[in-house]
């Protein structure tokens, strides 16, 4: 059954919570410790309480896919902002190469050897990076994913950008939308591995199977692993390969940037459709040139201000991961934990030539 998505409130980034969760722990009461299921990470997490007070002097490190790109820089800065309000000291780490699993596998070794209070990663690789955040955990360091996740047994908690069902059905929506939800279709991802854009492509291929996509064909998958040359040639690739495409999803910031580039200056500008996921302040230009009808994000720096409060929180003995369980992010309001640990953002945004303007990130 198709479900309606973001299209209710397509210019709210604010995190919404039902006023109902605040009071369900007696307004701000304990929580039920022993509410929802629970991941193996948080076995022998203890006690918490939303009202424990909040920890000052700790030490929080932000590791994502890729520094040095448009989105994670906003989403990390949002993160330092709420870790340096909240009295600790914010630290990010990184490489520069999207597809370095490697590299995050090391950067956690050496986040644990220097004894941090807390990590939050953006995973390359659901698999990867366990045995390292599995160590990290043991080592009394509280594992936050964001953007990414990894394996639930490999952190205490997820914070996810918006609904990954949501999310991808709003993006096969829009293209749908353009091409009159007929003719052949791609994908361009990111890395293989990305468990994010594996879930989103997993959404689109079962809302695939509702009657109104019956004349739209998904023909390819290709990946780009979030590197603006390796995406742009494989839009190129795409198209070359299937000349009746009509429309192109890319479910990360790096490879629709990368493909509406090529298409501005193809042949194919403004008869072959493209929509995903994508930063305002890259898209900008391709929206007012007809290359890109509409895109959708969620705002970076509040997906990092979250994932800091989610970590601090942690830390500070106010959550564990289990479900449940709820603590307040600042001014974004109180948050529940939902089944796995998984703490939703929101709802995401459309942007097109109405409201593009209007944002700055």
């Amino acid at each position: 059954m198709h479900r309606t998505t973001s299209r209710r409130h397509p210019s709210v980034l604010l995190a919404t919570v039902s006023a109902l969760s605040v009071f369900a722990t007696g307004c701000g009461g304990a929580a039920d410790d022993s509410a929802g299921t629970e991941s193996v990470a948080n076995t022998a997490a203890g006690k918490a309480s939303p009202n424990a007070p909040t920890k000052r002097g700790l030490t929080i490190s932000f590791l994502p896919k890729q520094v040095n790109t448009p989105y994670f820089s906003v989403a990390d800065q949002g993160g330092k902002e709420a870790v340096t309000e909240l009295g600790s000291t914010f630290q990010e780490v990184g490489t520069d190469d999207g597809a370095d699993t490697a590299g995050q596998v090391s950067h956690i070794t050496s986040l644990t050897q220097r004894k941090v209070d807390a990590i939050a990663v953006s995973a390359q690789d659901p698999e990867a990076l366990c045995t390292a955040l599995k160590q990290a955990m043991s080592d009394g360091i509280k594992v936050v994913t964001y953007d990414s996740d990894t394996k639930t047994e490999c952190r205490n908690a997820f914070v996810s950008p918006a609904g990954a069902e949501d999310l991808a059905v709003r993006q096969l929506e829009l293209l749908g939308e353009q091409i009159g939800y007929k003719g052949e279709i791609a994908i361009l991802s990111a890395a293989q591995t990305a468990t994010n854009q594996n879930a989103w492509i997993a959404y689109m291929k079962e809302e695939l199977k509702d009657p109104r996509y019956k004349e739209m064909k998904l023909v390819d998958i290709a990946y780009g692993d979030d590197d603006a040359d390796k995406s742009y040639e494989q839009a190129q690739v795409l198209l070359e390969a299937h000349p009746n495409l009509k429309g192109i999803i890319s479910p990360t910031t790096n490879g629709i940037k990368a493909a509406a580039k090529y298409l501005s200056e193809s042949e194919y500008k403004g008869t072959v459709k493209l929509t995903g996921l994508g930063a305002p302040n890259d898209m900008r230009e391709y929206v007012k040139d007809g290359t890109v009808e509409a895109f959708v994000l969620w705002d970076p720096a509040r997906l990092g201000e979250l994932a800091a409060r989610a970590a601090v929180a942690l830390a500070s003995g106010q959550i564990t991961g289990r479900e449940g369980q709820m603590f307040q992010a600042g001014d974004m309001g109180w948050f529940n934990l939902g089944e796995d640990g998984v703490i939703t953002l929101g709802e995401p945004t459309v942007f097109d030539a109405k409201n593009i303007d209007d944002y700055d990130f």
